[in-house]
């Protein structure tokens, strides 16, 4: 197989992240002849698959409706002679679509989808997502393709393949007291944690209240926001009206995930509409207990009571409830951590999930 992934993103989330393990993957386990990812010039995709060494192919983004990089991506397919284009967000998913409605580009296209939000709001939205070479959808969880139902007429293009990490990278697994040192935390105080972009369905209000109520309750904590975004102001000025400068730490964007959070002694996690939630599954890895929202994708991540908890979407006192409940239950902690690595090296390493990626995708070209 010769294999295109394609986006038009520039930041770094947990989506471009997938396209570099992918590619790692799918060249480890010897699943593609060869393979590109044709990106946004200086995008973060772009960076880090430069760093790594990876077949590169780069396009000044101007907007989705390009019309002269549709007609350029055309030839790059040709001239690869590719079987088959894994497009990975909305921009590329339309300049996919123009480039082989406008010129000829016959390469049969396959769309991963992450977002859990209804996409039949406009006539071109369901357009794209109807257009017939678009052959297969793969959902990163159950949730993203109960709404894409809406819009997407063939249902049995709609498959779900989950979410990925690299354990690899995440094998820390002690703490070394990094953070304690960094932010001069007492030793005796507990470190409960989240990393999450500051956006709506991430739920940082309910974080926020929630760490109130813990407050409130005499919990021997420090609390620790790991991430930026447009909401951070927002967020601040919601710390500072409850008085908790002192209990919560805004720690910013990290490059360093992977020693840090094993130094966490809980992950909290509020997201309201998650699809998956793909830090939880690196909090598996680093053996970190999790209390996280029954919401979106969630419950396909955490088996409540098994790997984690599972607390009432936006209710600060269920989430304090159960963060409690977790803290001072050693036999709960354990047995969910070690339930949820074993949940993890089944279900979700790179191995797992390029198999069944290259599985959705090879029935694509196989068909074609």
């Amino acid at each position: 197989m010769k294999l295109i992934q394609l986006t038009a993103s520039l930041g770094w989330r947990g989506h471009e992240q997938k396209i570099i393990y992918l590619y790692e993957a799918f060249k480890e386990y010897g699943y593609v002849e060869d393979q590109w990812i044709v990106c946004p010039e200086n995008s973060e995709v772009h960076k880090v698959a430069i760093e790594k060494g990876m077949n590169v192919i780069s396009f000044p983004y101007k907007s989705e409706y390009d019309f002269k990089f549709a007609k350029q991506f055309a030839k790059i397919s040709k001239d690869k002679n590719a079987d088959v284009i894994f497009i990975h967000n909305s921009q590329s998913h339309t300049m996919a679509v123009l480039s082989a409605f406008f010129y000829g580009l016959k390469t049969p296209l396959v769309l991963c989808r992450t977002l859990i939000r209804r996409v039949d709001t406009n006539l071109l939205r369901k357009w794209k997502y109807n257009y017939s070479g678009i052959k297969k959808i793969i959902c990163v969880s159950g949730p993203v393709v109960d709404v894409l139902k809406f819009a997407v007429k063939d249902h049995s293009k709609l498959c779900v393949v989950g979410s990925v990490t690299d354990i690899k990278k995440f094998s820390k697994q002690n703490k070394s007291g990094i953070l304690h040192k960094e932010f001069n935390i007492p030793d005796d105080y507990k470190i409960i944690g989240n990393i999450a972009e500051f956006t709506g369905f991430k739920d940082h209000k309910t974080w926020v209240n929630t760490v109130a109520e813990l407050v409130k309750r005499g919990i021997k904590a420090k609390y620790i926001l790991i991430g930026k975004g447009s909401l951070e102001m927002e967020v601040r000025d919601q710390v500072a009206s409850l008085g908790l400068q002192n209990d919560i730490i805004f720690a910013g964007f990290r490059k360093d995930i992977p020693e840090i959070l094993p130094e966490f002694d809980l992950f909290l996690f509020t997201s309201n509409n998650e699809p998956t939630g793909g830090v939880l599954l690196e909090s598996y890895a680093c053996r970190v207990p999790i209390v996280a929202a029954k919401a979106g994708g969630i419950p396909e991540v955490v088996i409540d009571n098994e790997t984690g908890l599972l607390a009432e979407v936006g209710n600060p006192i269920s989430f304090a409830d159960k963060v409690e409940q977790m803290l001072y239950d050693e036999h709960l902690q354990m047995k969910c951590t070690t339930n949820g690595h074993q949940f993890l090296i089944d279900n979700f390493t790179k191995e797992v999930i390029a198999k069944k990626m290259f599985a959705e995708l090879n029935e694509v070209v196989v068909s074609n």
